[in-house]
């Protein structure tokens, strides 16, 4: 396992679309493996295959109990709605205001290839939305309703410090 390079905003790669995996391979293996271990150094909750670099439709979510592994994903469920708190391991420093779905559930394939279904709620359904978006070449702040201020991000550094 290796970290990977996490691409910033700007770089055009985060702006191509991806294209589907169909090879089931060591190399996606190695690929989950980097992918993992980027996500872990970098204290993400998710992290699409494009954000490193490489245009194939991969992503890897942390619930918190598990590593999701997600090729070639799809959303095919979603209710609810939600207005909170977004960044991105590759618009770092920024954060803003996102609506997106409560309830989100996508169908995916596995590192062998086979198909399953995962559902999130609150964070782990944004994280979906978010990550999906990565693979069409989108990002957040497209879909933010405003961005927090110098102060407010100060603020809310603050309150993190003094939870600890």
């Amino acid at each position: 396992m290796a970290l990977r390079t996490i691409l910033v905003e700007g770089n055009p790669t985060l702006n191509k679309v991806s294209r589907p995996v169909v090879k089931f391979d060591d190399r996606l293996h190695v690929l989950l493996d980097d992918m993992v271990e980027t996500l872990r150094d970098a204290n993400g909750v998710g992290l699409a295959a494009p954000q490193v670099g490489i245009l194939r439709r991969v992503v890897i979510v942390d619930t918190g109990e598990e590593i999701l592994e997600l090729i070639n994903p799809q959303i095919v469920e979603q209710s609810g709605e939600q207005v909170g708190l977004e960044g991105c391991l590759s618009v770092p420093g920024k954060y803003g205001i996102v609506t997106r779905p409560n309830v989100v559930k996508v169908r995916a394939q596995d590192r062998e290839g086979l198909w399953y279904e995962a559902e999130g709620e609150g964070l782990i359904a944004r994280a979906f939305c978010h990550e999906l978006e990565h693979l069409d070449g989108h990002l957040y702040t497209e879909k933010a309703e405003r961005f927090l201020t110098q102060e407010e991000l100060e603020a809310m550094y603050q309150e993190d410090e003094e939870e600890e």
